[in-house]
């Protein structure tokens, strides 16, 4: 059986339980106090519904890490279940990097797409269930749905909805699915899509179960203000209590590597010397130095630079 096709076991049970919590309404979504339960590690900001806050200036940093990087630091601290390939881009080896919000598209049912649809109406939701998750996106958003990999009947977005998903976000989508309108989308400057494939159909097949709850894409859980960091070799799912670790880690790799390149090409060290894991006394002098002089024109923020060399006192 296809793992990729079907929702998982754990979402269809949390989905369950859900229908038996007083005033539930549909989509299904978790409320303030679930968010949190769910996603105790995050002790910062969070959206009014409950949804981790990564800051800005986190995600913007986020967007100069590698795949290994965050990959490396999620395996050491037990996510081993984050990195997902396979992936087609409207605009390939652009970088899609945001805060998840989630939706969960299952396949249609008559009777719960009624009941869905009423209960959207009641909560006065406006337009068909496919513009729902747009209404509620922030700016710096990643629209992050399954769509169970649907062929046909499929595509949830084409050139109007990415507009409005843009307006709105500023930011693109992660879907495990297919979209529409391929040239359209080609032509919103700054929006890209990571999705399965392309297809001309229209929406058709499926109904909304689920906004604001985990979901997974192909074989990754994507919990509601998880950073999605998504590049040419594939996208990553980074926990929201671990996303300026990650930063950081990158940053301190991308300085090492910057410093060792540059003393190389200069003929100061050789390779036995910079290419190992344990730098000699001189060396690790000679990289706070290193740092000292070129603070104002390195890739990483000068703040973050000072607080590594109070930590080495070199």
């Amino acid at each position: 059986m296809n793992s990729k096709r079907i929702p998982s076991l754990l979402l269809v049970l949390f989905s369950l339980l859900q229908f038996i919590q007083p005033g539930f309404t549909m989509p299904l979504s978790m409320s303030n106090e679930e968010m949190i339960r769910y996603t105790p590690e995050w002790k910062g900001e969070r959206f009014p519904d409950g949804r981790p806050k990564v800051p800005d200036d986190v995600i913007e940093r986020m967007k100069l890490v590698n795949i290994e990087e965050a990959w490396g630091v999620l395996r050491k601290e037990g996510y081993d279940y984050q990195f997902e390939r396979g992936w087609k881009m409207v605009h390939p080896g652009k970088i899609l990097c945001g805060r998840a919000l989630t939706v969960t598209y299952m396949p249609l049912r008559t009777v719960a797409n009624k009941v869905i649809n009423e209960a959207g109406e009641e909560d006065g939701r406006i337009g068909n269930q496919i513009s729902w998750p747009i209404d509620m996106l922030n700016q710096g958003d990643v629209y992050v749905a399954d769509i169970y990999n649907r062929e046909v009947g499929g595509p949830i977005i084409g050139g109007n909805l990415a507009n409005s998903i843009f307006a709105k976000s500023g930011n693109g989508v992660l879907f495990n699915g297919e979209v529409r309108d391929l040239a359209q989308l080609e032509s919103i400057e700054g929006f890209n899509a990571f999705v399965r494939n392309w297809n001309p159909g229209t929406y058709q097949a499926s109904m909304i179960m689920g906004i604001n709850i985990p979901t997974n894409i192909g074989s990754v859980a994507v919990f509601p203000g998880d950073v999605i960091l998504g590049k040419r070799d594939g996208v990553i799912v980074i926990p929201p209590h671990l996303a300026e670790q990650v930063v950081k880690s990158a940053e301190f790799i991308r300085l090492n590597d910057a410093f060792g390149f540059e003393r190389l090409k200069a003929g100061v060290y050789t390779p036995g010397q910079i290419d190992t894991g344990n730098w000699s006394d001189e060396i690790e002098k000679d990289f706070s130095q290193w740092m000292r002089d070129n603070i104002d024109n390195l890739s990483v923020p000068k703040e973050q630079i000072q607080e590594i060399l109070k930590g080495r006192n070199l």
